[in-house]
């Protein structure tokens, strides 16, 4: 039987969103509550949609989540890893020690101080040993950890390029610490910035058990339901990865929620540059688009307090969404936000008998609002003479200032002063005016928008990246580019990727003004199927 049903889940703070697709048909979706341990709210999509859509489990051949495990528990600083940390940089990076500049709370989440360690060792930029790998150093600090941490995260000076010493430290744990603990290598995580690349290990060791539970929970519900498919977990850059891949590497899912509704918005508009607007209760997410991606971000992210280099989308998050406040005096708008009912606009909205005036109810108000579209209106007493009571004036006021918050987020993510289209998604969506917003071309809501992260994430695929130095005195450029590529395609078929369906989407050259020679560091990111 061949397998073309794909199962996609999106998990928001309010809401997990699910989806049933065969080719580019919706078969089934659900708006399901997030529950707090986040994995019972995906288990209850999955059952809502395999009772209304009465697909036969053997037809399924992939579910995939994009997922707030990752993010939730560093900043709730809750069930994470306690972590032993090397550093091989001594004696040359002893000044700011690991952890330095971190939340307090966060430290002693992971095991704190006690279990740091800098070793001498490291490598040049050009390979040589800064000093040798004091192994013996890695074999007592392996034994002072032992029974104190379940994962390490190993982080050595140039390893992205030179990752002897990182290989050699984990074989030392392994050999003390026994097969079970928890690596990770500095060298598959980020790039050459030693101290965000630090920090982002030390993240990605602290939440390798929480992916772990969650995916090891899905794959059992899943198997019981009949479902033998692969389970694959959506990237920050919005293409996924295998599960097993996402167990070692689950700080690449720290923004995975965001990233799928910009892949879900392309895939259903057929439009791949531009601007994706994801609306939700309380806030509003604002991606750019190029070739059907999430643009990077360029500058540092912050995760819990903890500045990182990891890959993120590029995103402007406002405090604008359905459930946000509008306070007024008479016609007079005084502000908007940042304070938001929330899951509580059923309760609190005037639209639904409440006393809160929010932009939802504004919506309802002007007319704009596809009642046939919106989750509260259809599953909620509404209350149509509490919005008959506001004036015009306030009504054309409110949406004046909402459409001024949107056009000035939108004009903050372009590059260019030309107009772009604008893609209005999310279960807030509805909310948003349509009419007369400057910067656009146009304002889209397209088809299913609703639960457009849970659609980009049946996006069946694969999405990988490398990088390296070289200096173009002593190497041909295209070659060296060659290399990169061909490292970027493995790293690819690692994810779960096929290698052979690999495709370039982007290649960026950063000469090194302060390094002798012509040394450039080369990034190359690549795009691949899942299945062929």
């Amino acid at each position: 039987m061949k397998k073309e049903v794909r199962i996609g889940f999106d998990v928001g703070g309010t809401f997990t969103d699910g989806v049933i697709v065969k080719g580019k048909d919706i078969l089934s979706k659900t708006k399901t509550l997030t529950t707090e341990d986040v994995t019972s709210g995906i288990i209850n999509a999955l059952d809502d949609l395999l009772t209304a859509s009465k697909v036969d489990p053997q037809e399924v051949g992939m579910v995939s989540f994009g997922t707030t495990h990752t993010t939730n528990a560093i900043i709730e600083r809750k069930n994470l890893n306690k972590v032993g940390i090397f550093r091989i940089g001594a004696p040359a990076t002893t000044a700011i020690p690991p952890l330095t500049g971190w939340p307090n709370d966060l430290k002693e989440a992971i095991g704190g101080n006690e279990n740091v360690f800098i070793i001498n060792g490291g490598s040049e930029y050009d390979g040589r040993d800064i000093v040798p790998l004091d192994t013996e150093a890695v074999q007592n600090a392996c034994k002072e950890l032992e029974g104190k941490v379940d994962s390490v995260a190993i982080t050595g000076v140039f390893s992205p390029m030179i990752p002897d010493h990182e290989n050699r430290v984990a074989e030392i744990v392994k050999e003390v610490l026994g097969d079970d603990i928890h690596i990770t290598l500095s060298q598959n995580i980020s790039t050459i910035s030693l101290l965000e690349r630090e920090n982002s290990t030390i993240l990605n060791a602290s939440v390798i058990s929480v992916m772990q539970r969650s995916i090891n929970a899905l794959k059992d519900a899943t198997k019981k339901r009949g479902i033998e498919a692969s389970l694959y977990v959506v990237q920050n850059d919005g293409s996924v990865m295998s599960s097993d891949y996402a167990v070692d590497y689950p700080i690449f899912t720290v923004a995975s929620g965001p990233a799928a509704s910009v892949r879900g918005a392309v895939y259903l508009s057929g439009i791949t540059d531009g601007v994706v607007v994801d609306v939700g209760g309380t806030s509003t997410d604002v991606g750019y688009i190029v070739d059907g991606f999430p643009r990077e971000s360029a500058i540092t992210v912050t995760i819990g307090g903890v500045k990182t280099n990891i890959r993120c989308p590029d995103l402007l998050s406002i405090a604008l969404g359905g459930g946000t406040i509008i306070k007024n005096s008479g016609d007079k708008v005084v502000g908007i936000g940042p304070e938001s009912t929330g899951y509580n606009l059923v309760h609190l909205g005037k639209s639904f008998g409440g006393p809160i005036l929010t932009v939802h109810d504004v919506a309802v108000a002007r007319g704009g609002l596809n009642k046939n579209l919106d989750i509260f209106t259809n599953n909620f007493v509404t209350h149509p003479e509490k919005i008959k009571e506001l004036s015009n004036d306030l009504v054309m006021n409110a949406t004046k200032n909402i459409t001024e918050m949107l056009e000035v987020t939108i004009d903050q993510m372009k590059t260019t002063p030309e107009d772009i289209p604008a893609l209005i998604v999310g279960g807030g969506a509805t909310t948003m005016p349509k009419e007369n917003v400057s910067g656009t071309t146009e304002v889209i809501n397209p088809d299913h928008f609703e639960v457009c992260g849970a659609i980009g994430a049946t996006i069946a695929e694969i999405g990988a990246q490398a990088e390296a130095v070289a200096d173009l005195e002593v190497e041909d450029r295209e070659q060296a580019i060659n290399e990169v590529i061909e490292m970027a395609k493995n790293n690819l078929e690692i994810a779960g990727g096929v290698k052979d369906t690999a495709e370039v989407i982007d290649i960026e050259e950063i000469p090194f003004a302060y390094m002798p020679g012509k040394r450039q560091k080369i990034r190359v990111r690549v795009k691949g199927k899942v299945f062929n």
